[in-house]
């Protein structure tokens, strides 16, 4: 019995040391992801690039080749972990070596994935940028606009998480469900909803295509991060007809549901009004 109690608060404490290890990732790729970009241009000098290098210089520059061919890896090490954890026959594997923190160890391993890529970057500055907003009164109010619509990207994102049940997408809830002998917290949902999730795990892809484009300036080494995380998310998912059919009829059902709370709220309001004149 104790050997059971000290296994779930081992199972308890790795998975929160992992919750904390995906926050501060993910708090580190927001940063790297928006906020350093938009800061070195928040007043229209960005250091990211030369625009006085011709393009046939840069691209002849054998640092420039070597930056983009260590990005090019880095990103490839990251899409290469997200989807071979992914792929079916190995997550048979690690579900019966892992068992509960199949799901821990996945979103441990993309965190970590991520901490390398960001760390190791290399930022092309031997190149000119691909577009740049210097022009009054444009390289001010460019920039504060691109950090607006980045913040309410960001604020999206984490709402969707909300919504998505984000203590099972991280692991958390597969572990308290485990210490109280439910099963797996993914049995529960109904088979349609779990048949959504299999293709379309993280529904976000338009609001990180925005906070990857939409930059005062673009350099080099971030077209190509845009450019291959964008084709990667737009290949990661298969959303077909059924996915779209329920997420639609689960659209009408929360319509239909907050329409009859507010009907309900207002015969409320109407009896009460009724009560109170009658007593008068």
């Amino acid at each position: 019995m104790a050997s059971v109690t000290i296994r779930k608060w081992g199972l308890c404490a790795v998975s929160l040391l992992n919750l904390l290890f995906v926050f501060i990732s993910g708090a580190d790729f927001i940063r790297f992801l928006s906020f350093r970009a938009i800061y070195h241009n928040i007043t229209g000098e960005t250091r990211l690039c030369q625009d006085s290098i011709p393009w046939s210089v840069a691209l002849r520059d054998s640092s420039v080749h070597w930056s983009l061919a260590v990005d090019v890896c880095l990103v490839a090490l990251f899409t290469a972990q997200h989807s071979l954890l992914a792929w079916s026959p190995v997550k048979q594997v690690l579900q019966s070596a892992l068992g509960t923190l199949n799901r821990t160890f996945y979103c441990f391993t993309t965190a970590l994935a991520l901490q390398v890529l960001m760390r190791y970057w290399q930022t092309v500055t031997g190149a000119p940028c691909l577009w740049s907003v210097r022009i009054a009164p444009w390289s001010v109010w460019f920039p504060l606009l691109c950090f607006s619509l980045h913040f309410l990207c960001w604020s999206i994102i984490c709402s969707i998480l909300m919504i998505f049940d984000y203590p099972e997408l991280l692991g958390i809830k597969q572990v308290y469900y485990k210490s109280l002998g439910l099963g797996d917290p993914l049995s529960h949902k109904s088979l349609p909803a779990q048949r959504l999730l299999s293709h379309f795990r993280h529904p976000v892809f338009l609001e990180l295509v925005v906070i990857l484009w939409l930059l005062p300036a673009l350099s080099l080494d971030r077209l190509l991060l845009a450019g291959m995380l964008s084709t990667y998310m737009a290949l990661a998912h298969s959303l077909d007809k059924l996915d779209l059919a329920y997420l639609c009829t689960q659209f009408r059902n929360k319509v239909h549901l907050i329409a009859e709370q507010q009907r309900g709220s207002v015969d409320a309001t109407i009896d009460q009004n009724s009560s109170n004149h009658m007593e008068k």
